[in-house]
């Protein structure tokens, strides 16, 4: 099992535990082993293999998880997860998610209808079958029926992408409440999630009931889910929920620090500052001994209230700000106006919507130095896949115009290859040997075993004409999970070989993924950040890119087309 797959198992006896109400604190011991083994940047049975190392040891696992994690190395399955399981239906956890249902009445729902999904519970409301059971009625029957679809919404954590348009809306609104001074966004979406499950904004207000008001007033309201004194939130489209909180000047700071997160950098925070004889709150920062206030009103005093710099808020996950912070070497993460080059993008010449002319102009719009047209080969055919011959006549249609752009942009002719079932790439080494560049990428056979897919791809990375590994691990956010791979060996090739790993900017691929661009960036493998524009409109989704590398902990140096055309010749030839 790799790490991704121990994580689950433990996220999942986290949930059946939380919802049986077992003892908090190995709930979260539990949920504390997931995030601390997905984080990883290295594959946890390759620490277990090592006899000069300790499982036990690592932040986040202790001596029974580390005991489960070789029963699941060993075994592949836990029997205490499959007890569970057995007790408690996903079904049942599904239906007590629903607004007002609860984990009681959803289990005496299943017990009763010996319902299997979301859709049996559908019907049986239209049936009638949940109004005639004792303890439930007509009022409750419609109440499930109307928080069906909150439930299935609420479920689905949306685009980063997505939950940024949002915020560019909401934040112009709110733009117009002369009484707010002081606005920020935190949460997950702060931190650069790739996906957001909901938002959460901060303000100071001179009078927090118009504040208030105006959020309420957002075109986008859909409905109020709960207003206080201090917090209102509101339900947008089906179920995104976004929540304001009012606070205090001089606890603005606290606040945003606190409600950024994540919950294990917070708690390391507050583990330094008890150890110095201070507490930290979302309302400031305090002296143990009469509770004075310290600090709070800035995140920068925060932090440096316990000798911390502010730490960049993609840095906030616990993995290794803390360690950099203690050494002077957080690094300096990587800015948008540093990439000088797209190198994976597609024109009218098979999927794409655009002339090489036309993208070429938009490049050079957003400042590019240079890009690569890398059009699908041949096996790509419902996108019109270029055979060998018509590629070659792309490269010479490319070799025609380069003297228009001369001076302002360099044109490289390229390709992306598919990798073909059989291990063998999709066009001949006499056509890719003549190319500037050349991507390879698996986009069929998925479902291969990993052993298949992984020979596949380590034999594209040592074939001498393949340049990057486009996509690697082939995921679709919320919608296809990523092949099975193993992702270290193909690091190991890929570091041995000189070929480059990308960072695909698109928002429902963001793949390599950010404990992935961690290790890569440990081994010193160049990322190449790609947009795979089919348009001239998809150049626009670098910034996508660009934050998924910050969660990495990346910085310019570690991405190859940050540098101009000659220095990235240099490094790729190398």
């Amino acid at each position: 099992m790799d790490n991704s797959a121990i994580a689950a198992v433990f996220e999942e006896l986290a949930e059946l535990l939380e919802f049986r109400g077992e003892n908090p604190f190995r709930i979260r011991a539990y949920q504390n082993g997931a995030r601390a083994v997905r984080d990883l940047d290295e594959p946890i049975s390759q620490i277990a293999a090592d006899p000069d190392r300790d499982l036990a040891s690592l932040s986040g696992i202790g001596k029974t998880l580390a005991e489960k994690i070789d029963t699941l190395l060993a075994t592949g399955s836990l029997p205490q997860l499959a007890e569970l399981q057995q007790a408690v239906p996903e079904v049942v956890i599904a239906m007590a998610r629903i607004p007002g249902l609860g984990a009681k009445k959803a289990s005496k729902l299943h017990e009763a209808l010996e319902l299997n999904s979301l859709d049996d519970l559908a019907a049986a409301c239209h049936a009638g079958e949940v109004a005639a059971l004792k303890g439930f009625g007509k009022k409750t029957e419609a109440m499930i029926l109307d928080g069906l679809a909150i439930a299935k919404a609420a479920s689905e954590r949306i685009y980063w992408a997505s939950a940024d348009k949002i915020v560019t809306e909401l934040s112009a609104h709110m733009q117009g409440c002369n009484e707010i001074s002081q606005l920020k966004w935190a949460g997950s979406y702060r931190r650069g999630r790739e996906t957001v499950g909901d938002l959460d904004l901060l303000a100071v207000a001179t009078d927090r009931a118009a504040a208030m008001d105006h959020f309420e007033a957002f075109p986008g309201r859909v409905s109020t889910i709960a207003r206080g004194d201090t917090k209102i939130s509101i339900r947008l489209g089906k179920a995104f929920q976004v929540d304001l909180r009012l606070v205090d000047a001089e606890e603005f700071g606290a606040a945003l620090q606190y409600f950024t997160g994540s919950q294990a950098h917070n708690i390391h925070v507050r583990r330094i500052a008890k150890e110095q004889g201070l507490k930290i709150n979302e309302y400031g920062v305090f002296r143990l001994d009469d509770d004075t206030r310290v600090a709070g009103a800035t995140e920068e005093e925060v932090y440096a209230a316990i000798g911390l710099p502010v730490f960049a808020p993609e840095l906030r996950e616990d993995r290794h700000e803390f360690e950099w912070a203690e050494q002077h070497q957080l690094p300096d993460l990587i800015e948008i106006d540093q990439i000088r080059g797209d190198l994976h993008m597609h024109t009218s010449a098979t999927d794409g919507q655009n002339t090489i002319r036309e993208m070429a102009d938009a490049a050079i719009e957003r400042g590019l130095q240079y890009i690569a047209i890398t059009d699908h080969s041949q096996r790509v055919n419902v996108a019109g896949g270029l055979t060998g011959e018509k590629l070659l006549e792309q490269w010479k249609i490319i070799q025609e115009i380069r003297p228009e752009y001369e001076g302002r942009l360099s044109i490289l002719c390229g390709i992306e290859c598919d990798i073909l079932e059989s291990g063998e790439m999709d066009l001949p080494d006499t056509v890719l040997s003549q190319a500037d560049w050349v991507l390879a990428s698996v986009h069929f056979g998925q479902k291969q075993s990993r052993d298949q897919i992984t020979d596949r791809i380590l034999g594209a990375i040592e074939n001498p004409h393949i340049d990057c590994i486009a996509h690697p691990t082939g995921r679709l956010i919320n919608r296809r999970e990523a092949y099975q791979v193993d992702l270290d060996a193909v690091m190991q090739a890929a570091d041995q070989h000189g070929t480059f790993l990308e960072l695909n900017a698109n928002p429902a691929r963001l793949d390599l993924n950010d404990t992935h661009l961690a290790a890569a960036k440990r081994m010193g493998i160049p990322i190449v950040i790609n947009t795979d524009a089919h348009s001239i409109e998809g150049l626009g989704v670098m910034p996508f890119g660009i934050l998924q590398a910050r969660r990495g902990g990346l910085t310019a140096s570690d991405v190859a087309n940050t540098l101009d055309l000659a220095g990235f010749e240099k490094r790729r030839n190398r």
